[in-house]
Formats: C-alpha cells, sequence, structure tokens
C-alpha cells in the first residue's frame, strides 16, 4: 500500500514552496480548532514562522510526500545513530483522510531501520495530530510543556506534548 506514496528530497527549488505548504496545513488546522481569531501565531498570520521551518530544514533532512506526481506533503527529520526527531510532518488539507501522513511515517521508519526512538512535538490544540502520533503511528505522549513545565525553548510560552515512540527490533 505504500508503493503510491513517496519520499523525495527537497530541491532548493522546491524550497520556499514547501514553507508555504507546511504553513498552510498548520493554519488550517488551527482555523479548525479556533476558527479565524486564533492568537497561536508565530508570525503575521502563521502558526509556524518562514525561520522555524527554514531553520529545521537546515537541521534536518527534508522530503516532499509525492503521491504519484502530486505534492501532498513534507516531512522533516534528524536522525544521529539510534535516536530519531520528527520535527515536522505536514499533509495538504487537501489530501487529509487518505492515509497519506500514515504512509508517510511508515516510509521514514523504513527509511531508519537503526532508529530505536523517535520523538516528536505538536501543540496541544492540535486534536488531529494528536489522534495521529498515538492512535495511528504508536507514539506516546511523555510531556507537556505549558507555562508551569517549559519546553527546550524557554522563551516560548507555547503549549505543546512530547511524543516518543520506541520500536523494538
Amino acid at each position: 500500500m505504500n508503493d503510491d506514496i513517496v519520499l523525495l528530497p527537497l530541491t532548493d527549488d522546491d524550497r520556499e514552496q514547501f514553507i508555504k505548504d507546511n504553513q498552510e496545513a498548520f493554519r488550517y488546522g488551527a482555523t479548525e480548532e479556533f476558527g479565524l481569531r486564533d492568537d497561536h501565531f508565530e508570525e503575521d498570520g502563521e502558526i509556524i514562522s518562514h525561520k522555524t521551518i527554514s531553520d529545521s530544514i537546515d537541521a534536518g533532512k527534508a522530503y516532499r510526500i509525492m503521491l504519484g506526481n502530486e505534492k501532498v506533503g513534507g516531512v522533516v527529520i534528524q536522525t544521529d545513530g539510534e535516536h530519531g526527531d520528527l520535527d515536522l510532518l505536514f499533509v495538504s488539507p487537501k489530501a487529509h483522510s487518505l492515509g497519506i501522513g500514515y504512509r508517510a511515517w511508515c516510509a521514514v521508519e523504513k527509511m531508519h531501520p537503526e532508529v530505536k526512538l523517535w520523538e516528536t512535538v505538536t501543540p496541544y490544540f492540535e486534536k488531529r495530530n494528536i489522534h495521529f502520533y498515538v492512535n495511528r503511528c504508536g507514539f506516546r505522549i511523555v510531556e507537556f510543556f505549558n507555562s508551569h513545565h517549559k519546553g527546550p525553548h524557554d522563551d516560548e510560552d507555547f503549549e505543546m506534548f512530547r511524543f516518543e515512540k520506541r520500536i523494538e527490533r
């Protein structure tokens, strides 16, 4: 079933569109949850800033999620031996509920069989993401960052869940 999903390394000429597509996906999730009154923005109407995405791409490996010849999402990961960080995973709102995110995640795991512990975070309000990570991909919520328990970026007052997935092989 993964045959129709391919992860292609992000190219320089697609970088800006990748960032815009990622912002659209996050903006969609926030609008679904809060409507147009959302106040969870990092910059000028964006849930996730251009800089945040760009820094993630620069620090990791970025891939376009392709369904046939169509760009339907993206993923950014970092790996170091048996440890992996899922920095970003997004699917275009136009392609939601087709199993694309799950198949893309399976492709990431297959690409990195050496990784035994994956970690990621998602905003507390992203119910769709929380469902995806816990119920579809097998992650566990292990930490909740908030004003009483700061995350790795202590200057941020943004509520986030941290997830882990341990893989026994």
